[in-house]
This record gives structure tokens, C-alpha cells and sequence, in this order.
């Protein structure tokens, strides 16, 4: 018997916020990861860093893999011994042939389970507010495939039965044959004109939806160019929609948002933008790195304890601070009695995840209000503190410059360094903006400078028919130092006052 093992999972409909807790888990343990042409791409993220991710999706009406090779393929991984995560859209054993995969792995003895999955139905009808069942319009569904098995000499639906069967049916993969599929409908008993509607791209920013009637959903789905996949609803129940529409009337449905941040804090916005009904395309223009020379950096907290004051000025300035700690064997009770200001809530929230609650923090999250704040707190003076901060090697000095004048001693040491994209996540950036997008976000002047400098000597011309978006006012002062007109300033310095002001932009348009 093989001594591997295969995880059947539902990664849910598109939404890739829609995978369960146990199809997450079981993916983060797998060797291999078998996914489909369904499932969205930051599903893959939660895979292991050293997993083998390979795309064995099968749409209609393309070239695709074979369903008896992809058997296959999970057979051979078992047999090495490794876990394997079938990633398949929706649920695995509603029209998603899981349990033709589930009868392979049974036959040659291979260890299997099967993690269920948001099927594509709820997504669709919940996404485009219409409720399948309604106590006072719908108490039975039926699910029904267009597309059959090749093998069978004949349909096994009994149409004379199907049309009138139950209050809602749903439609799998008919949108190629929708319009002989509803004239079955009529021609078996249907009520030509009952509500119908076309869901195609369901619970993604993508998401679109046409409603009509059983007499012209066809035509209607057609002239709107409507394409796979989408599913088809039929029934009383599709009059709900426009009581119940929540998803696609969000300030910023269906607009395509350019992510400039670190990829590893870009999810977070990401997440955000998501919520808001935006799709996030992710083109990270600066990474960050350790210091050129770290010895500064060691030695400021080598004797952390003797600082009067320790000013955090970005996440990445508390990541790097505990990681050189961790390093060294120490943690949060390095800091003594140093008091701890963070320049703003995410600041703030990175360092109570490392177990240390901030002093202070000031009103607006700029260099100047934090050096105000902390000029306050020392009673109008700083003569004799000492102060450290810890923070990117090239920042603005109006933050130590100011404390300096109050009568501090400031040590300002490069914890990180913020270097430019790579070649390639240049070139993907450009494609990015060459592909059409509403809006691009800014959320530090590095980001506006590595952006400028990946489009070209006329990036301000290249982003003129773009919505630019930015965090705050130094970031905005140096998008027009650049040539760059900037719409959208946040008036809260935050990733979620961004997505707010970006929003509000929108919905006053």
C-alpha cells in the first residue's frame, strides 16, 4: 500500500477567503499540491514554501489535463510518500468529479480524505443576492450539469420531470447551450416567464450578473458577453436580487487597485481592498534588507536598557529590532525602562504582538507630531534623554532634528535598508499598469520613487489616466516632486484610511 496520502479539497468558489480552516491546514501540511484552473492564486500562498505547486486545471471547450492522468499523478506522489492536497474549486464531489478521483485512490490502495468546500452555488446566489431557498418562494433546489459524461449513450435527465420539479434549479456549465436549455424548460412545463439570472465570475471582484427571464435569459446573457465559468439560476427566487444585492455595490466593486507595498506586508491592504470589492493586483516596487553595516544597529541594542526613549517610526523598524533580539538570545525585557513611542497604529500593533505596549503615540502619524508628543511628555524639555531610533537608512531627519533642539541625544541607526524591485518585479509591474488598472496605492515616498523609476523617465504620463492613491502627505509631496498628480490623499495614515479615502473617491464620482 502506497505510504503516501491525498487530500480531496474544496478551496471554495473564488473568494480565496472562502477555503475552510481544515482545507487551509491540511494544504500547509502537503509535499505536492495538484490545484485547479478555479482556484484562486492566494489559496496557493498558504502552502508550504517548499511545496511543489503544479496546475493540472481542466476548463471546457480548452486543452487540458486528462482526468485519468491527473489520477495518475496522485497515485505516483503517494507512492512516493508524499502528502498530496487536490486542490479543486467549489466542493470536490458536487460536479467537480472528486469522487471519480476518490474511486482511483480506493482502487490502488492510496490513503484519502476529503475536506468539503463553499460550493460554487452558495458563492453565486449569495454573492449576487438571491437566496436558493425562501420560505416564501422557494422550499426545494435542484443542481443540474449541462455537461454529461461522454461515455452515456444517452442523457440521464428527464427534462418532463426537471422543469417543474422544484422551485429553483441551478444550472452548471450551460451557458454555451442556455438557450435550448430553457426552451426545454418551456417545453416541459416551465412558466416562461419565471426570474432567471446568469452569475459568471461569482464572489470575485470580476463577479458579473445579468437577470431576466427563463423567455429571454439567453439572449440577454449573450448581448451582455457573459462567459465562463458562470452558473444559471432559475426560479421566484432571483426576484430577491435587488433587495438583497450586498457584493457588487461595494464603493469599489470590480476596480482593479495596484499594490506598491513589500510583498510581505502587502496582504494586509490587499485584504482590505478586497473587502471593499476591489481585486488587488500585487506589484511590490521595494524590498526590505538588512543594513549595509549592521554594527550600529547591534551595538544601539547591545545597551537598549540605557535609552531614555526608543522611537518606532514603521513596522518594519519593530520587526527588525526583535528579530536582531531573537538573534541574540534576548526579548522584550531588553528595553529596561526605556519608554517605547510608535509613530502610529501599525506601529503600535507590531509592537504589542512582541509583547511591548507603546507610551505614546501621536494624534497624526507623521516625524513632527511624534517629536511634539514626546517633547510633551518630557515637560517641554529633553536635556539629558537619550534617545534611539531605530529605522530605515535613508528617512526624513525632522524627527531627530526636533528632538535635538529640545535638548535630546539621539541616535539614529539603520535597522533596514529599502532597495528597489528586481528586474523581474519591475517588468511585472509595468505589465500590471499595462493591463489596465483604476487605481495605484502609494504608502511611503520609497514606494512613489521605485514606482517613478520602474515606469521610465515618463511614469508621470503613464499613470495620467490612473487614480493615484496616497497614504499621507509626505507621500503625496513626493509623488508631485516627481511630476505625478495625486488624487486621493488619506487624511488617516493608515493602510485602512487609504482604502477608506479611496473609497469615499469613488463613490463621489
Amino acid at each position: 500500500m502506497p505510504s503516501g496520502k491525498v487530500y480531496l479539497i474544496g478551496a471554495g468558489p473564488g473568494d480565496p477567503e472562502l477555503i475552510t480552516t481544515r482545507g487551509l491546514r491540511k494544504l500547509g501540511e502537503a509535499d505536492v499540491v495538484l490545484y485547479d484552473a478555479l482556484v484562486h492564486p492566494d489559496v496557493l500562498l498558504h502552502a508550504r514554501p517548499d511545496a511543489r505547486r503544479e496546475f493540472v486545471g481542466k476548463r471546457a471547450g480548452r486543452a487540458s489535463e486528462r482526468q485519468e492522468d491527473i489520477n495518475r499523478r496522485m497515485i505516483d506522489e503517494a507512492a512516493r510518500g508524499h502528502v498530496v492536497a487536490r486542490l479543486k474549486g467549489g466542493d470536490p464531489y458536487l460536479f467537480g468529479r472528486g469522487s471519480e478521483e476518490a474511486e482511483a485512490l480506493a482502487a490502488a490502495g492510496v490513503a484519502f480524505e476529503v475536506v468539503p468546500g463553499v460550493p460554487s452555488t452558495m458563492a453565486a446566489t449569495a454573492y449576487a443576492g438571491i437566496s436558493l431557498t425562501h420560505r416564501d418562494l422557494a422550499s426545494s433546489v435542484a443542481y443540474i450539469t449541462a455537461t454529461e459524461s461522454a461515455e452515456k449513450d444517452a442523457s440521464a435527465h428527464d427534462w418532463s420531470k426537471l422543469a417543474t420539479a422544484t422551485q429553483t434549479l441551478v444550472i452548471f456549465m450551460g451557458l454555451r447551450k442556455l438557450d435550448s436549455l430553457m426552451a426545454l424548460l418551456t417545453q416541459n412545463g416551465r412558466d416562461p416567464s419565471t426570474p432567471a439570472a446568469v452569475v459568471q465570475w461569482a464572489s470575485l471582484p470580476e463577479q458579473r450578473v445579468v437577470v431576466g427571464t427563463v423567455a429571454d435569459i439567453a439572449k440577454r446573457a449573450h448581448d451582455a458577453g457573459l462567459g465562463m465559468p458562470a452558473l444559471t439560476i432559475v426560479g421566484p427566487v432571483v426576484s430577491l436580487r435587488e433587495q438583497l444585492r450586498w457584493f457588487d455595490v461595494k464603493p469599489l466593486f470590480g476596480k482593479r487597485v495596484l499594490v506598491t507595498r513589500p510583498a510581505h506586508q502587502a496582504r494586509g491592504l490587499g485584504t482590505l481592498l478586497r473587502d471593499a470589492g476591489a481585486e488587488p493586483v500585487f506589484a511590490p516596487v521595494i524590498r526590505i534588507v538588512p543594513p549595509t553595516d549592521p554594527r550600529p544597529f547591534e551595538g544601539a541594542l547591545a545597551r537598549l536598557s540605557t535609552f531614555t526613549w526608543v522611537i518606532f517610526t514603521s513596522r518594519n523598524g519593530v520587526d527588525r529590532t526583535f528579530d536582531a533580539l531573537a538573534a541574540a538570545g534576548r526579548d522584550a525585557r531588553a528595553f529596561g525602562s526605556a519608554r517605547v513611542v510608535a509613530i502610529g497604529p501599525a506601529t503600535r500593533d507590531a509592537l504589542a504582538a512582541h509583547g511591548i505596549q507603546a507610551d505614546a503615540m501621536p494624534e497624526e502619524f507623521v516625524g513632527e507630531a511624534v517629536a511634539a508628543r514626546v517633547i510633551e511628555l518630557g515637560g517641554g524639555s529633553l536635556a539629558g534623554a537619550r534617545v534611539l531610533m531605530p529605522r530605515a537608512a535613508v528617512a526624513r531627519d525632522a524627527l531627530p532634528d526636533a528632538l535635538r533642539a529640545a535638548g535630546a541625544t539621539v541616535d539614529v541607526v539603520a535597522a533596514y535598508e529599502t532597495v528597489g524591485p528586481t528586474p523581474e518585479e519591475a517588468e511585472a509591474l509595468r505589465a500590471s499598469v499595462t493591463a489596465g488598472i483604476d487605481a495605484v496605492t502609494f504608502t511611503s515616498a520609497s514606494t512613489v520613487s521605485e514606482t517613478a523609476r520602474a515606469l521610465g523617465a515618463d511614469a508621470a504620463g503613464v499613470l495620467a489616466s490612473t487614480i493615484v492613491a496616497s497614504i499621507g502627505p509626505i507621500t503625496t509631496a513626493r509623488a508631485e516632486e516627481l511630476g505625478i498628480r495625486v488624487d486621493v490623499t488619506a487624511s488617516e495614515y493608515t493602510n485602512r484610511g487609504l482604502v477608506a479615502a479611496l473609497a469615499e473617491h469613488f463613490r463621489s464620482r
